[in-house]
């Protein structure tokens, strides 16, 4: 029997499958993110050693008997950024083939068919990777708002600040986000807000972008002119890639990934018409299983193995393990 690992590190959370060749998911093991931009190389080789532990420990495989392993890494955005991943990835102790990409490429090889079109991710921040049938990729810098990039939890908490505060010098209506904001760093009031961020007395993070999504439905104007402008942002990095990988009047499939696409419509809506204005062709698929899928497949495609022959079972069964 040949095993198969894959592990997905994220900046917020890291999951290990190991996988066995009928496509069945033995191994489950989680831990906390492992971005390098935030813990550094130290902190990644951590949450590998202990995502994989767990998986092993679930399935009794031994590292000897991995055949294949691919890892989609978070912060793995450079050519500069491989061989420091790669000896991360070597404190596994695995004797087997090896490959370690972005984490925005692992989404597409679980969704998309055969792992061709393109993938928006859009969790704590945003990424976009794009591969075509003959091996041309397509990419974003995928460091957010400094690159003009937008669209993930980050980008919308950081869209939901500048709200608040033209709530507050009255160039908007008031806006139920002034309380949301007030209550997340315990401000007395806007000065003191505005004031305790420009010092960086306090700080917002990724997950006040929940609160948005709910204040959204529950109809706030502004918070709902910012899902609408996240949704369109989405649509522009999926357009911008299927351009470079010349598939923009192909039936190009763009794989939607991430937690923020958990908001539903109103994300996915103004997505659709920035894509299909430019890509008519398109299909947009919402990733049906664990992004951690694609990175197994990717190990397999580095033992010669077909994955995508066995997808459905590995996403079948991811689902029955993978919290």
């Amino acid at each position: 029997m040949k095993y198969f690992l894959g592990i997905d590190v994220g900046s917020s959370k890291t999951h290990a499958l190991v996988v066995n060749e009928t496509g069945r998911c033995i191994g489950f093991g989680k831990a906390w993110g492992g971005n390098h931009q935030g813990v550094g190389y130290d902190g990644l080789e951590n949450v590998l050693q202990k995502s994989f532990e767990a998986a092993r420990e679930m399935c009794g495989v031994d590292p000897a008997h991995i055949t294949g392993a691919g890892f989609g890494v978070a912060g793995c955005d450079f050519p500069s950024d491989r061989e420091p991943h790669l000896k991360a990835i070597a404190s596994l102790g695995l004797s087997c083939p090896v490959e370690v990409v972005n984490d925005g490429v692992i989404g597409l090889l679980a969704g998309a068919t055969n792992g061709i079109g393109v993938n928006v991710t859009a969790g704590s921040s945003n990424n976009c990777r794009g591969r075509n049938k003959n091996g041309k990729v397509g990419r974003i810098v995928g460091n957010g708002a400094p690159f003009g990039e937008y669209g993930g939890a980050a980008e919308i908490v950081q869209r939901g600040l500048q709200m608040v505060n033209h709530a507050w010098i009255k160039r908007i209506p008031p806006t139920a986000l002034t309380k949301i904001y007030l209550e997340a760093v315990d401000a007395k009031n806007e000065m003191d807000l505005v004031e305790g961020l420009s010092n960086e007395q306090y700080h917002l993070f990724p997950y006040l972008a929940l609160e948005i999504i709910k204040a959204a439905n529950e109809g706030d104007t502004a918070a709902q002119e910012i899902m609408c402008w996240a949704g369109e942002e989405l649509g522009w990095l999926a357009v911008s890639v299927a351009r470079q990988i010349e598939m923009e009047n192909e039936e190009v499939e763009i794989i939607q990934s991430g937690s923020v696409f958990d908001a539903g419509e109103m994300i996915t809506e103004p997505m659709r018409g920035v894509v299909l204005k430019y890509c008519p062709n398109a299909k947009l698929i919402r990733l049906a299983g664990p992004p951690v899928v694609g990175a197994v497949i990717l190990g397999m495609e580095q033992a010669g193995f077909d994955g995508y022959a066995i997808r459905a079972e590995m996403v079948r069964t991811a689902k029955e393990i993978v919290e």
